[in-house]
């Protein structure tokens, strides 16, 4: 346990800001240009932006590498005068043509190819922007047909590709964030167990970590604040998406504690108690705007998940310790039960 207060930074990325489309209706507000959303940063109260690698570089795929790099530069200069730090940034591998068969994992070589080559130009990027976390989110790793692909040999593929990249920079950190499913049926690397596996298994261990998601951890059935315990234990919490989640459906991406605020407060004590944050590590968000939202009003969710974070902050910074250890103690649990939702509540 932490000796020490962190003092909390946070971080969004611009796809949180969106037009409200959804897989059974069009967009529904006007769009936000990206210079009008770097404007909204500081003034929401974050300090971090979480990128993709063509949120930097719009049509990655049709430039060639100095002008991407280029694109690059004006990029970082226009968040430095507005005082903001990339906190990480992710290759987008999901949405190409080319990995409609996944990307590391694909069937085909070429295909696989493709993956590993735009994600060295989104190491390259991340150079420009003074970004050491590159995230892997492993999107469309996963299978449709349990047939179609082997498991063994798809974990290779994924090592393999994390390995190249690991030599392409010796100084970026990779950032593996797992999900079970969505887009695909069932993904290879479902939980951070398997993630910190990965990492251990690596050629450079102590470069790869983890990033994990409330929601992606609800969806596995499992409890996000164990998840990132098991992976604080490990020290391989690198950054986490905080958000919530309404049961095991489609990734929600709600907004932190609007479901469950004892989850949200449980995950808001494992990151104090261990320290996360005392290292420059960012508590981001990954929370959907409602679709109901006019354009105005866009970034409330932004707002109250924030708010939601340090108010649970509050509540873990008070919690009377002593009488707590009591009911542990006495292993009267059910007396613990209702102390902390009393606590909760402001009784």
């Amino acid at each position: 346990m932490s000796d020490s207060l962190a003092e909390y930074r946070f971080s969004f990325g611009p796809w949180n800001i969106h037009e409200g489309a959804d897989p059974f209706g069009p967009p529904v507000r006007a769009s936000y240009h990206f210079d009008e959303k770097v404007e909204l940063y500081r003034d929401l109260g974050f300090e971090g932006i979480q990128f993709h690698d063509d949120d930097v570089v719009p049509n990655i795929d049709e430039l060639t590498h100095s002008q991407i790099m280029e694109r690059a530069k004006v990029v970082k200069e226009q968040i430095d005068n507005h005082g903001l730090v990339a906190e990480v940034i992710a290759p987008r591998l999901w949405e190409s043509y080319q990995t409609i068969d996944g990307a590391f994992t694909s069937n085909s070589e070429k295909e696989r190819q493709y993956a590993l080559d735009r994600s060295k130009r989104c190491v390259d990027i991340a150079n420009v922007i003074d970004c050491k976390n590159l995230v892997l989110w492993l999107a469309r790793e996963g299978t449709y047909i349990r047939e179609s692909k082997s498991s063994s040999d798809a974990v290779g593929h994924i090592l393999d590709a994390i390995n190249v990249l690991l030599e392409h920079d010796p100084e970026i950190r990779i950032l593996i964030e797992p999900k079970p499913n969505e887009p695909m049926d069932i993904a290879y690397i479902p939980t951070i167990g398997h993630a910190i596996g990965l990492a251990y298994t690596s050629d450079d261990p102590k470069r790869v970590g983890g990033l994990i998601e409330s929601a992606h951890a609800i969806l596995a059935g499992l409890e996000p604040s164990d998840e990132m315990g098991y992976a604080l234990y490990h020290k391989k919490l690198w950054s986490v998406h905080l958000n919530d989640q309404n049961g095991l459906k489609f990734d929600q991406d709600k907004a932190f504690g609007s479901v469950n605020i004892r989850r949200a407060f449980n995950q808001v004590r494992v990151l104090e108690e261990n320290g996360y944050g005392m290292n420059g590590e960012f508590v981001g968000l990954d929370v959907k705007v409602m679709r109901t939202q006019p354009r105005e009003i866009s970034t409330k969710h932004l707002l109250s998940s924030r708010k939601t974070f340090l108010n649970l902050l509050e509540k873990v910074r008070t919690l009377d310790k002593k009488t707590e250890q009591e009911f542990i103690e006495a292993r009267d649990y059910e007396g613990l039960d209702f102390y902390i939702l009393q606590h909760l509540i402001g009784v």
